[in-house]
């Protein structure tokens, strides 16, 4: 494993700035648990560990348009002035919350027009009603992709063989055009896509989050040139995000062969986490693998609210020797789930070997 003093932490204090306050789930208003105290926790813990800490730099916009569409990225950048020039916050809703959502099974072959209203216009971007945006979201949403940014031009530069990036909001749930699951902007996506334009032909991204990276893998899954696998619960059991992330989609196109699923069954403990996560390091050998992105969700901890996989402190230990000690690749750390503030420190440095 790297040692602290070798796994530079990359942040910035402008990922505090998104407060979600609230969610809407299944038509109630309920409390957030993707809270700013998340960074704060983390940072504390692996600053506490010997890691030296670097502030992030900021990146031009056309930073996010690799992977994202210019009018997503336009569209969270701008929505919520927009939001407030149209008087909803007076209204008594003071975040950004879609309720319509123009569908292909909506429009059928109609042609459809770009909404002249915000508030119908919101759900053209975000798929859920949970993932709202507030007056700091921008920041935040911008300093999350600028942290994932700068540690892969860490790992590229040669200044660190492995660096881990403290995003927040999470963000592989976001595709390149939409948005939810509590994610704005694809942050692993971005690494990935900056290792590939900085010399690596073959680039893996693991993701241990509890919930599959439908968004991830939906950027990738025409390409060859990144393999995606994911070990999640399975979603056929009722979870995020429920209609994909199954073991029978292994890509499309270029990229058949370039994706796998490992879902688990809720409950399934530390055996079988370990046993996909291995699953998953020895399919990016196999496919030549030259860096690693390792979307870090600890939300499967046996703790955490969201938590349906009851994996251990240990198993994410061990999964971190699996994935950064013995695969051995260049690699950006990125964070995505994880909401239990007691434990969700000491989650962290346990992967990254502190």
């Amino acid at each position: 494993m790297p040692t602290p003093t070798e796994l530079p932490v990359v942040w910035s204090e402008a990922t505090l700035a998104h407060q979600p306050e609230r969610e809407v789930w299944i038509g109630m208003p309920m409390d957030g648990t993707e809270l700013p105290d998340r960074v704060t926790v983390i940072h504390k813990a692996l600053r506490s560990a010997g890691h030296p800490v670097t502030s992030a730099m900021e990146h031009p916009p056309d930073a996010l348009t690799t992977v994202h569409s210019s009018e997503l990225v336009q569209h969270l950048s701008t929505v919520y002035d927009d939001w407030l020039a149209g008087g909803l916050v007076d209204a008594g809703q003071d975040r950004v919350v879609p309720y319509f959502f123009p569908t292909e099974a909506m429009l059928g072959p109609l042609p459809a027009t770009v909404a002249s209203s915000v508030h119908a216009r919101a759900g053209r971007f975000c798929y859920d009603t949970m993932t709202t945006v507030g007056p700091g979201s921008w920041d935040a949403i911008r300093a999350a992709a600028d942290c994932a940014l700068t540690a892969t031009e860490l790992v590229l530069d040669g200044a660190a063989r492995q660096a881990y990036a403290l995003c927040r909001p999470p963000g592989h749930h976001v595709t390149r055009e939409a948005y939810g699951g509590s994610c704005y902007l694809n942050n692993a996506a971005l690494a990935a896509q900056a290792l590939v334009k900085g010399g690596h032909e073959q680039v893996a991204i693991i993701d241990v989050d509890a919930h599959h990276g439908n968004g991830t893998a939906s950027i990738f899954y025409q390409r060859a040139d990144v393999f995606y696998g994911s070990v999640h619960v399975d979603p056929a059991a009722g979870w995020f995000p429920h209609v994909v992330g199954h073991a029978t989609e292994t890509g499309a196109g270029a990229g058949v062969g370039a994706t796998l699923n490992v879902p688990l069954a809720p409950g399934s403990g530390d055996a079988a986490f370990l046993s996909g996560v291995r699953r998953l390091a020895d399919e990016a050998r196999h496919q030549g693998a030259t860096a690693l992105v390792v979307s870090l969700g600890v939300d499967a901890a046996a703790d955490d609210p969201e938590s349906p996989l009851e994996v251990t402190i240990d198993g994410y230990r061990q999964a971190g020797e699996i994935l950064l000690d013995e695969l051995d690749l260049p690699s950006v750390i990125v964070q995505e789930g994880g909401y239990h503030l007691p434990t969700l420190g000491r989650l962290v440095a346990a992967f990254v070997g502190s």
